[in-house]
């Protein structure tokens, strides 16, 4: 009888499987993107490989030394104890991070801009505390330009309405409006000392979500040659909310992470962040190869540096708020030894 070994779910529970089952969720994860993305799956060795880490009885794994990266963060710490201030440093000296990210619990650029000089303040602060680098970081967030809180038709309810020019049109209205406020913000923010600027979950609200942060990046990008920008996405697939938006001749629509990486380095960003989101009901590494696979096109066409989300509930990793090591070391370890990945 083979031996029992512990393995996760996509949900962090902990299950009893065996390596052959094990290698059976590698294959069919691998394949399921391969299909979905129409694009090559992982090879035989990238999977015996994938096979060692996750059918380990380890309790904790890691990449070989002298193969570690970078480890940037979005939205680091939370101010259980003490200021927001007294997080990032507990980040920086306690957890080690390469970067940390100054954020409002409102995680929103359009929320953001109604408090703009607080955040610079925390932010000068935050700049004569710590040594890493400290971004700052919210979401482009378009839904919050629709109707009841704000200004343009609700999208959401004029699709099933069957009125699709008015929701196309009120997405288009909603992109302006981003883009103005997340410019606004950014540059705020930059003046008062950030080291870099982070759109986090682009592309939540679709197509449209995701030109709005294209526009801004590429506003920032002409008016701030120096300023580093971080585009982390929020799935393998760009939803087609409005279905005909481009940015500079691509339809944005459908992008998997290899065509997102495209249009987001010609914005010019500097650091791109794909994600792959979590299936709750399989096992961690059949997430892992299916995320792995999504990634892996990225890799030969990067011409800017691919810090891979990998975090609660992308990458390979549990839907769980205090995801186990065991599961976020593996996760880690897989998407830099078979990606080399810049950073995570």
């Amino acid at each position: 009888m083979e031996r029992q070994v512990l393995a996760r779910m996509g949900d962090g529970s902990l299950v009893a499987t065996t390596r052959d089952q094990i290698r059976a969720d590698l294959e069919e994860g691998t394949q399921a993107a391969a299909a979905r993305g129409m694009m090559a799956p992982l090879a035989a060795d990238e999977l015996d490989h994938l096979l060692d880490i996750y059918a380990s009885s380890a309790r904790f794994t890691g990449v070989d030394i002298g193969a570690e990266v970078v480890l940037s963060k979005d939205g680091s710490g939370t101010p259980q104890l003490g200021s927001r201030i007294d997080a990032l440093y507990a980040c920086e000296q306690v957890l080690a991070h390469d970067t940390v990210e100054l954020f409002h619990i409102d995680y929103s650029y359009k929320a953001v801009k109604t408090i703009v000089p607080f955040e610079q303040q925390f932010m000068k602060e935050a700049q004569e505390r710590l040594t890493v680098p400290v971004h700052y970081g919210a979401q482009p967030d378009l839904g919050r330009y629709s109707a009841p809180d704000g200004p343009c038709g609700n999208w959401s309810e004029l699709l099933p309405a069957l009125k699709i020019d008015e929701a196309r049109a009120a997405q288009e209205e909603a992109v302006a409006l981003a883009v103005d406020d997340m410019v606004y913000v950014a540059e705020s923010l930059w003046e008062a000392g950030a080291d870099g600027l982070n759109f986090d979950t682009a592309g939540a609200a679709g197509d449209a979500d995701f030109l709005a942060t294209l526009r801004a990046v590429e506003t920032l990008r002409a008016r701030h040659p120096e300023m580093g920008i971080m585009v982390g996405m929020a799935a393998e697939m760009v939803l087609g909310t409005h279905g005909r938006l481009e940015y500079r001749g691509t339809r944005l629509a459908g992008l998997k992470p290899a065509g997102q990486l495209a249009v987001v380095a010609q914005a010019g960003a500097t650091v791109f962040g794909p994600a792959v989101n979590t299936v709750t009901t399989r096992s961690v590494a059949w997430n892992s190869a299916r995320a792995l696979t999504f990634v892996k096109p990225c890799m030969a066409a990067a011409t800017i540096p691919i810090h891979m989300n990998v975090g609660m509930g992308v990458g390979g990793m549990p839907m769980h708020a205090f995801a186990p090591v065991d599961a976020v070391s593996r996760a880690s370890r897989a998407c830099v030894d078979i990606l080399r990945l810049d950073g995570l």
